[in-house]
């Protein structure tokens, strides 16, 4: 018993006061005491500032997977077409198809949808959720999206031919766009009326410039069949400057789209919006026929003849030669499966 009370009560060792005068022979005692009151708190902090670094991690890793599924749920199965979503795919370069293996960005597919729902909401008040509006909602839907698909594979095809878009050219359509019939309007007024019909700003205005202007260039540059028809239209006038453009447009042939058409544009202001036929025609005598002209808006050849002439109005009669190796070319590619698409968007007639 008595050597069971010495084991569990404490030695006088143990109970001896720390001493508390340092010599060279206890300083190295101290200094352990010291040290050894200090790790109680530096290792228990240290296992948590590790804890702390863990669970930040899985906490950033698990939020950048939840927005990136929010994210692809609400542009892809939802095909959110808000602002907020818009300027994401600005920022971001995700992909709405591809065609030919070459990525659609989704943000010019909501550019052109957004100022197509735009005009239809605030110019033509169409209700979206009606029977009838969400009919018009997915054709525009189906048309913006051929329309980007298109300016993708006309990058493509620019790259190859090394085929490029100067900020000149950009800049001599938007200054002509500005010229009315009777006026020439400011900058400021044209990018407000562009931003009120369209919601478009200047810069979107310009992108959309530049790629109709590439996709004209690249449409010229493949269409060997119709480049020939230019030609021999050409040799004829010259050697026939009177033949009749219905004569010339049948001599030509062409079948389906591929059809020489022609027409007459009645009465129409010097400075007409028609792609540069009515400003064409005003350099021009009555009767006299001009050489083949590219219009902006990149259809085909066109050759004008003046019927009536006056200080403020023209009237002409025009050829035209359309383009159609592009949309032949895509439509092929479509056929062979080489065209992607995304999101799901019902095909409806017009």
């Amino acid at each position: 018993m008595k050597k069971l009370l010495r084991k569990l009560t404490p030695s006088r060792a143990a109970k001896a006061p720390i001493p508390t005068r340092i010599t060279n022979e206890t300083v190295a005692e101290h200094r352990e005491r010291i040290l050894a009151g200090g790790r109680r708190f530096k290792y228990p902090m240290q296992y948590a500032r590790h804890r702390l670094v863990l669970t930040t991690i899985l906490v950033s890793v698990v939020a950048v997977v939840l927005i990136t599924v929010i994210g692809w749920w609400q542009l892809y199965p939802v095909q959110n077409t808000s602002t907020f979503f818009y300027r994401v795919t600005r920022a971001l370069p995700l992909p709405v198809a591809t065609v030919d293996n070459e990525a659609v960005r989704y943000s010019e597919y909501l550019m052109y949808y957004s100022s197509s729902a735009h005009y239809l909401q605030k110019s033509e008040q169409v209700n979206f959720q009606t029977p009838d509006g969400k009919h018009q909602n997915n054709y525009i839907k189906r048309k913006t999206l051929d329309i980007a698909i298109a300016n993708t594979y006309a990058e493509k095809l620019a790259r190859q031919l090394h085929i490029t878009i100067d900020g000149k050219r950009v800049d001599e359509v938007t200054q002509n766009a500005r010229n009315t019939s009777t006026d020439r309007i400011s900058q400021e007024v044209y990018d407000a009326s562009a931003l009120s019909i369209l919601g478009w700003s200047p810069d979107e205005y310009r992108q959309d410039v530049r790629s109709k202007l590439l996709l004209q260039d690249v449409s010229f540059a493949i269409d060997t069949a119709a480049k020939q028809k230019e030609t021999k239209a050409t040799q004829l006038l010259k050697q026939q400057p009177t033949i009749d453009f219905t004569a010339l447009a049948t001599q030509l042939g062409g079948e389906g789209d591929a059809k020489v058409t022609t027409g007459i544009s009645g009465l129409v202001p010097l400075a007409n919006q028609d792609g540069g036929l009515a400003a064409a025609a005003a350099k021009l005598q009555v009767g006299q026929v001009s050489s083949v002209i590219r219009t902006t808006a990149g259809d085909g050849y066109y050759f004008v003849k003046v019927v009536a002439l006056s200080a403020t109005q023209v009237n002409y009669e025009f050829m035209r030669i359309p383009l159609t190796q592009f949309n032949t070319q895509l439509a092929a590619l479509k056929k062979a499966g080489k065209v992607h698409e995304y999101i799901s968007i019902p095909s409806v007639d017009n």
